[in-house]
């Protein structure tokens, strides 16, 4: 009938928090292999998050190779798919092996390397160890934590597998209450957390993945810093 609306635009339709976090997932395992560096992956996070339909993820990903079904695709057709990784130099993730406070605080979060052990002291301070979007080079991981009156705060997503065997003595030792349910299959990474913790606390907590910064009122878009 002559003046009705055509069929709906694909690329306009809403997009899903489950999209959106897919998107995210392919982010951070293309900067976890050189293909995106640190400020790339942390725009890209905030504009996945930002995202209100199909289009806006498209040029996310559009120069990224991605496994069938790792990623949201757009109903039907009508966006371009997306091309080959383009060339360049890869830009590898920092390595850390080891985190220490003492009176003061430490931090390892966003996309960093972290080997088969991992070596975490407190002493009067607090040190946090984000593993979320960390590029673990071994099947298993141990981190051999050390506090004393202080916190150790270990965070982990939903995929990776986690064996909490230390000691607390007068303080906690500990595997905390998640914040997200656990998916854990056979390709999982194992993260155990051994050590002693002396009126102190060390913690692992499960949380889903780390949302942008939000937009200071008055002031520019600033991402969330790895």
């Amino acid at each position: 009938m002559e003046g009705s609306p055509g069929p709906p635009d694909p690329a306009r339709l809403r997009v899903s928090d489950a999209d959106r976090h897919r998107t995210a997932e392919v982010l951070r395992e293309a900067a976890g292999e050189g293909r995106l560096d640190l400020d790339e992956l942390a725009e890209r996070l905030e504009a996945a998050y930002a995202a209100k339909v199909y289009a806006d993820l498209v040029p996310l990903l559009a120069d990224l190779p991605q496994a069938p079904g790792a990623a949201p695709a757009v109903p039907t057709a009508g966006v371009p798919a997306p091309a080959p990784a383009a060339g360049g130099v890869p830009v590898p993730a920092q390595r850390h092996d080891l985190s220490v406070a003492i009176m003061s605080g430490c931090e390892r979060r966003g996309v960093w390397e972290v080997g088969a052990t991992h070596q975490a002291y407190a002493v009067m301070g607090g040190v946090e160890i984000d593993l979320r979007e960390a590029v673990f080079t071994s099947r298993e991981t141990v981190i051999n934590c050390g506090a004393f009156w202080a916190g150790i705060d270990i965070i982990v997503n939903e995929r990776t597998q986690v064996v909490v065997d230390g000691i607390g003595i007068m303080g906690a030792f500990e595997h905390g209450r998640d914040k997200v349910e656990a998916r854990i299959d056979a390709d999982s990474p194992v993260v155990r957390v051994k050590g002693v913790a002396l009126m102190a606390g060390v913690t692992v907590t499960r949380k889903g993945p780390r949302q942008p910064r939000r937009r200071l009122r008055g002031g520019p878009d600033r991402p969330q810093l790895p």
